[in-house]
């Protein structure tokens, strides 16, 4: 749900198990719905659908729940949807460049939650274009190191960097980043669908495809007390039911991280 970020990766590892899950799940189903809505409600000619079908599933989401969201975004049935995507700006502690994705039905409720989160928060909202242009929209393919199959006799499979870069080269990737536990492949958004599909052809698993912000720049924040309330901001923005994802700029030193977890 997060952009990716130092917070968004290690809050990663606990949103698994925590009560945003539902909001997860509806955000999910939300993006289903919006890419049934502008490319049709077919997987297989629809690519942004079919990944978002495909990021559900890894999620748990119930393939019942992701069938009737491809109906109502395609306009089947009496509960067809609608929804905008809305990009806000926002500047927090240390100059830290916030970029805030919703996907919504109602433009006014988005808008007067998303600016109390923020000025609520120690944050500040900026003028329409001057923190986007902090960040370059990027595709991004996620794929987990260790990957294991079906069949439960079998061996969990390593995936190194070389097969990655070997499966996607023609595919034209920009930068294959170590993030720990997963791999994730940037691309020019128009290469997106290319990269993935040479993963899937090379016989690994991906457990998301999707377009992203990334940062031109990072903003140091090597203050704990700026740390804390970056971090309290960058959860109360997240925390807005109509937030789809947030991608900020900070860098803070491992040692501060490490001092916030404990």
């Amino acid at each position: 749900m997060s952009g990716h970020s130092k917070w968004a990766t290690t809050k990663h590892k606990k949103a698994a198990i925590d009560a945003k899950r539902g909001k997860l799940f509806a955000n999910l189903i939300k993006k289903i719905e919006v890419a049934a809505r502008t490319g049709g409600g077919d997987p297989g000619g629809n690519p942004t659908l079919y990944d978002a079908i495909q990021k559900a599933k890894k999620n748990s989401v119930p393939n019942d729940n992701i069938d009737r969201a491809v109906k109502r975004g395609s306009g089947e049935g009496s509960d067809a949807v609608s929804y905008d995507e809305i990009t806000y700006e926002a500047y927090g502690p240390a100059g830290v460049a916030i970029l805030i994705q919703c996907l919504t039905d109602n433009r006014n409720r988005s808008a007067s939650d998303v600016k109390v989160a923020i000025t609520r928060h120690g944050g500040t909202v900026a003028d329409m274009g001057s923190v986007a242009r902090v960040f370059d929209r990027k595709g991004v393919v996620e794929v987990k190191k260790t990957q294991t199959s079906d069949d439960k006799k079998a061996a969990p499979r390593e995936v190194t960097e070389d097969d990655l870069l070997e499966a996607t080269l023609d595919a034209e990737p920009e930068d294959i980043l170590d993030e720990g536990e997963t791999f994730r492949i940037v691309a020019d958004p128009a290469n997106l669908v290319a990269v993935r599909r040479a993963v899937q052809e090379a016989g690994i698993d991906y457990e998301s495809a999707e377009l992203e912000f990334r940062p031109q720049f990072e903003q140091v924040v090597d203050a704990m007390d700026a740390a804390e309330k970056l971090f309290r901001l960058l959860d109360a923005i997240e925390d807005v039911d109509d937030v789809e994802a947030v991608y900020s700029n900070e860098d803070v030193p491992d040692e501060i991280l490490e001092s916030l977890d404990a």
